[in-house]
C-alpha cells in the first residue's frame, strides 16, 4: 500500500514537472516571437529631432501642429512593430492641422491593449472630435475599439486594414496599397475607400521590408503622400 501511495506520487512529480516544462517552452517561444521585431528606420527616428512640437508622455508620441485644434487622431502601430516607424506618417498628418497620438504598445502588439484609446481621450478632455486609426493588425484593434465605443470617436482610419467589427463603413476610410491583395479580398463594403497603385503593405510606415510583403513600385514617400491626403480629405468631408 505504501509502495503505491510512493510510486503515484512519483508519477504525479514527473506529471507536474513535464508541465512546467511545456509551460516554460511555450513562454520562451512567445517571448522569441515579440522580441522579434520590426525596428524603425533611422529616417523615422530622426523626425523627433528635426521637428517641433513632437512630445513623450508615458507611452504616447504627441504629435502637435503649429496651431490650435480640437481634433485629434490616436494610432496604433502594426503588429510587432516599432511604433516610431510611423513618425514620419504622422508628422505629415499634424501638418494639415490635426493632433496625432501615437500608442506605444505593450510587446509592439496593439492586441494586448485594444482600449488604449480610451485612457488617450480622457486624457485631454480638450479634444472634441476623436479618430481612432492603425496600420494592419493595429487597425483591426483600432476597429475593434470603434465597434465597441461608437459613441467615443467620430471616425476610423485603417491603412492596410479592414473593418473589424461592426463601425459603419460611411464613417470609415480604408487605405491599401494595390499589390497588397489580402485586404483587398476583405473589403466587402464601397465607401471611402483609397487604393494606391504600385503601393504595399509596410510603407505606410518606415521599418523596411516586411516578410511576405510584395515589393512595391513606388517609394515609401509617394505611398504616405497620398495617404496624408486622402486623411486630409476624410476629415474634411467629416466636416462638412
Amino acid at each position: 500500500m505504501k509502495t503505491n501511495r510512493i510510486s503515484r506520487r512519483k508519477k504525479l512529480l514527473l506529471a507536474g514537472g513535464i508541465i512546467l516544462l511545456i509551460l516554460a517552452i511555450l513562454a520562451g517561444v512567445f517571448f522569441w516571437y515579440v522580441s522579434d521585431y520590426y525596428r524603425a528606420e533611422d529616417v523615422a527616428l530622426a523626425v523627433t529631432t528635426q521637428s517641433s512640437g513632437i512630445s513623450q508622455q508615458d507611452n504616447l508620441t504627441i504629435l502637435s501642429p503649429t496651431y490650435p485644434t480640437d481634433t485629434a487622431i490616436i494610432f496604433y502601430p502594426g503588429a510587432k512593430v516599432e511604433a516610431e516607424a510611423y513618425l514620419p506618417l504622422l508628422d505629415q498628418i499634424r501638418q494639415t492641422g490635426v493632433i496625432c497620438i501615437l500608442v506605444h504598445m505593450p510587446l509592439h502588439m496593439a492586441i494586448f491593449d485594444v482600449n488604449a484609446a480610451e485612457t488617450v481621450i480622457a486624457r485631454f478632455p480638450e479634444i472634441q472630435h476623436w479618430y481612432i486609426a492603425g496600420h494592419s493588425m493595429g487597425g483591426a484593434m483600432a476597429s475593434k475599439f470603434a465597434s465597441d465605443h461608437p459613441d467615443q470617436v467620430d471616425g476610423l482610419i485603417l491603412l492596410g486594414s479592414y473593418i473589424y467589427g461592426d463601425y459603419p463603413d460611411e464613417k470609415t476610410l480604408t487605405v491599401y496599397g494595390s499589390l497588397n491583395q489580402s485586404v483587398e479580398d476583405h473589403i466587402d463594403y464601397t465607401e471611402n475607400i483609397v487604393e494606391i497603385e504600385g503601393g504595399n503593405h509596410a510603407q505606410f510606415g518606415n521599418y523596411g521590408p516586411q516578410k511576405g510583403d510584395t515589393a512595391a513600385t513606388i517609394s515609401a514617400e509617394e505611398q504616405q503622400a497620398q495617404t496624408v491626403a486622402a486623411i486630409e480629405a476624410f476629415l474634411c468631408s467629416a466636416d462638412t
